[in-house]
């Protein structure tokens, strides 16, 4: 008897013009530039080819957001301070909703959907299910409703946001795959540090798209 291929998803995490130097964006991620944003668009393309299915995450935050340095008097950006006992990083105003840098850089009928996070002013969420408060996304009822049973991961960064949703795609019962050629990280050792922790927890680190191992790993 023939047992069913999985059903794999793609996750493709924060192209977004802000995180990009390509658009000059306020938190630029070293590495994306155009030909960085083109490759993702066209691995993408591939994987929506061949029957995968396409989910996004979207930082989508209101102006007084809390990570925002600026909502904070006497504090740079990069600080990082307690918050109601959580540890918070001050980031520059990014992805403020409504904005032209919010928008997604990946051609967005490519997507069967597009889920928005860090829309609570009181919360960061790096992660695509849930947010700092562990208040979750609607992420996993979408991915469950189309029988999403493995998931390719890669996008901007690969130390937060792709590290935070990779990990509780685990923790919420999905295989992982993370692409490290499609993934750009915001410094060197963290992303090192990312890649093992990933590891660690059983996500499987491909360095390039090679469908074959997509859907065998």
């Amino acid at each position: 008897m023939a047992i069913a291929a999985e059903k794999i998803g793609v996750i493709v995490v924060d192209v977004q013009g802000d995180f990009t130097t390509w658009k000059k964006g306020s938190l630029a991620v070293n590495g994306t530039d155009k030909a960085f944003i083109e490759k993702v668009q066209k691995a993408t393309e591939t994987l929506s080819r061949e029957g995968y299915l396409i989910f996004g995450t979207q930082d989508w935050h209101p102006a007084d957001h809390i990570s925002f340095y600026t909502n904070h008097p006497g504090k740079k950006t990069f600080e990082v301070i307690k918050v109601e006992g959580r540890t918070q990083v001050l980031w520059p105003p990014h992805c403020v909703h409504g904005t032209e840098n919010a928008r997604v850089l990946v051609d967005n009928n490519l997507f069967m959907a597009i889920v928005q996070k860090g829309r609570d002013t009181r919360y960061d969420s790096y992660s695509g299910f849930m947010d700092d408060g562990g208040a979750k996304t609607e992420m996993d009822q979408i991915l469950k409703r189309n029988g999403i049973q493995k998931l390719v991961v890669y996008g901007i960064a690969t130390d937060y946001c792709v590290k935070a949703t990779a990990i509780d795609a685990v923790d919420a019962g999905y295989k992982a795959i993370v692409i490290e050629e499609l993934c750009k990280g915001v410094a060197p050792e963290s992303s090192a540090k990312a890649f093992k922790e990933m590891k660690k927890k059983g996500i499987t680190i491909l360095k390039e798209l090679d469908l074959q191992k997509t859907r065998c790993s």
